[in-house]
């Protein structure tokens, strides 16, 4: 493989993702490696010859001034994820480096997930499994309290992008009431919107979280917006842990002021709040909505597509559109 075709890998990929993308480019490796950072991205650098590396990173590491200054050579960022969260976009742009996200490869899987989430705590399968487990139907009799209905639940979702409008066709079929915010009103659509968040959740029996994480939407359900949905309500996050206040929700839970959530995604992963795991009213899962063997494959060949784009000079397949 030419070494122009340089690729420098900070995630970690599967040994067949890896081989598929060693078949095609020559790969840098940083988990294979036994250099500090520091040093592996001063060797890659010093392997670019021209001046044209690509990059996948990890969700881990934040690329901004810098580290661009650390890799001079930069010419692309291929991102694993569909959120631009740890990529500084305009400093990108400033220096010319084209950015490619995995777009909509995860839509169908997360917005499974989130519905598979919801489920759970509505109808209470979780903690119902664990009391057909321990062996306590016998002893104790009927499972109770009873779960709740998915149909007529009046759903909010909080960014109608393609996995909150994938979470929306799936809930509109189980007989759901769709309401939306999102940064503007979309016109294809016939939900409800609603220019405040508090607003939705206080028309809402659930919140299915499932916006980008930026300055704006951090935190962007707090305790004003819990309160709205109030005591009998359900918090789903498929999105970003720092898209709620996950101090906030954890008090609402405890004192009874939210009914149950469901999530996958925390505020400092994998750490996860001792208290929500004693909890029956909530379900949770380690930030996997995502993957699934076909959506991994599925990635492979748009990462694989976005790399072969770049070098050939050719537009990338997933831009994203950066502004300064």
């Amino acid at each position: 493989m030419a070494a122009t075709r340089r690729v420098l890998v900070l995630c970690r990929l599967s040994p067949a993702s890896l081989a598929a993308l060693a078949a095609r480019f020559s790969l840098l490796d940083r988990h294979a490696s036994p250099l500090s950072m520091e040093a592996f991205l001063a060797a890659a650098a010093a392997a670019a010859d021209p001046p044209r590396l690509a990059l996948v990173p990890g969700g881990g590491v934040r690329v901004d001034a810098a580290f661009l200054d650390a890799l001079p050579s930069l010419r692309c960022v291929v991102t694993v994820s569909a959120g631009l969260n740890h990529i500084d976009l305009p400093e990108c742009a400033r220096r010319g480096v084209a950015v490619a996200n995995a777009a909509g490869v995860y839509s169908s899987d997360v917005a499974d997930h989130a519905v598979g989430l919801l489920i759970d705590v509505l109808r209470r399968v979780s903690v119902a499994d664990r009391y057909v487990r321990r062996g306590l139907w016998p002893e104790r009799g009927d499972f109770l309290p009873l779960g709740s209905r998915l149909r007529g639940k009046r759903v909010g979702v909080v960014g109608l992008g393609s996995i909150g409008s994938a979470v929306a066709r799936r809930l509109e079929a189980f007989g759901c009431v769709v309401s939306y915010h999102s940064r503007r009103r979309k016109h294809d659509v016939s939900y409800c919107y609603h220019p405040a968040v508090r607003d939705l959740a206080a028309c809402s029996d659930v919140l299915v979280v499932a916006c980008a994480l930026t300055a704006e939407t951090h935190h962007v359900v707090d305790r004003r917006v819990l309160d709205e949905l109030g005591s009998g309500g359900v918090v789903v996050n498929v999105a970003r842990g720092p898209n709620v206040d996950e101090a906030e929700l954890v008090r609402a839970l405890a004192e009874g002021r939210l009914a149950g959530a469901g999530l996958d995604v925390f505020e400092d992963e994998p750490d996860v709040p001792a208290e929500l795991l004693a909890m029956d009213n909530v379900v949770l899962t380690p930030h996997r909505a995502a993957f699934t063997p076909e959506s991994i494959a599925d990635l492979d060949r748009l990462v694989a597509g976005n790399l072969e784009a770049f070098f050939a000079g050719a537009p990338l397949l997933t831009p994203v559109v950066v502004s300064g």
